[in-house]
């Protein structure tokens, strides 16, 4: 006999690692989606028997959890920024983290929200960076690049998904290499693989489910950050921004490599993360 939806979550809280903050939302988010019901749903009937097929939906979706795949891959999409994209294998899952370069390029973009501006999000992956600005700015027009189809797929979906289908362009290409140099932005975005290669991780880590193409940064987490500088400085406007999104023990040689890529009138900071690390490196040309 199925067990009740309450005691199919005790028993998946226990496997996915006790009680948990995080033990208890991956058990409920995949319940809700294993049974199409809401999480109120769920409380409210705590003690009905599960449908037999979403309780062997619901177990397949633990067995895989509990074997370090990401959730956002086991249900298709992920939420960001208060929104909700598809996510596969082909792409990463977007970080809370990430929504720090979504305030920082807000900020700076809303200067410039009467003329019409234009961003570049680079290494876009599930295209959730530019998807959302476009949404919060309905003058934005924005450019994604990534080196992989597969993953311009996805973000073409998502756009789609958020009707931006005409506002945003997904080209194929590393870094900014490929762009006309006429080709001129208010603010490049980049989340590019910035995690030393000696840093990598196996399973059962979550990371270890993600593309490694997007992960590897090479010896120090800077190579595709080097490529990115190369090019960057002449595709700013005057006074445009460049936002970097690092990890935190790659921040400061990041923003060294940024202040000697642009002029020396250029402004560098760093921003903390939630947790207070260093985590975005912000240039202004």
């Amino acid at each position: 006999m199925e067990p009740t939806a309450a005691a199919a979550l005790r028993e998946a809280r226990a496997r996915l690692g006790g009680h948990g903050r995080d033990a208890r939302l991956d058990a409920s988010r995949l319940l809700e989606a294993a049974s199409g019901r809401d999480r109120a749903w769920l409380l409210a009937h705590a003690g009905d028997t599960l449908d037999r097929h979403d309780f062997e939906r619901f177990t397949g979706y633990v067995a895989r959890r509990e074997r370090g795949e990401p959730v956002a891959y086991i249900l298709g999409e992920c939420g960001f920024y208060g929104r909700s994209f598809e996510i596969t294998r082909d792409v990463l899952v977007p970080r809370p983290e990430s929504e720090h370069l979504i305030e920082l390029a807000l900020r700076r973009l809303r200067e410039a929200a009467a003329r019409g501006p234009r961003v570049c999000d680079v290494g876009t992956g599930s295209g959730a960076l530019a998807v959302t600005l476009c949404c919060e700015l309905p003058s934005l027009e924005a450019d994604g690049i990534d080196l992989s189809p597969a993953a311009l797929a996805v973000a073409d979906r998502n756009a789609r998904r958020h009707a931006l289908g005409a506002r945003i362009a997904f080209r194929i290409g590393d870094a900014l290499n490929g762009l006309a140099a006429g080709r001129l932005f208010d603010g490049i975005l980049a989340n590019l693989p910035y995690v030393p290669t000696a840093e990598l991780q196996d399973h059962p880590d979550p990371t270890a489910f993600e593309p490694r193409v997007a992960l590897d940064g090479g010896p120090d987490g800077l190579d595709a950050y080097r490529r990115l500088l190369e090019r960057a400085p002449h595709h700013l406007v005057p006074g445009g921004w460049l936002l970097m999104e690092a990890g935190p023990g790659t921040a400061s040689a990041l923003a060294d490599l940024a202040g000697r890529a642009f002029p020396a009138s250029a402004f560098v900071e760093i921003h903390r993360d939630y947790a207070a690390r260093e985590r975005i490196v912000a240039v202004r040309g």
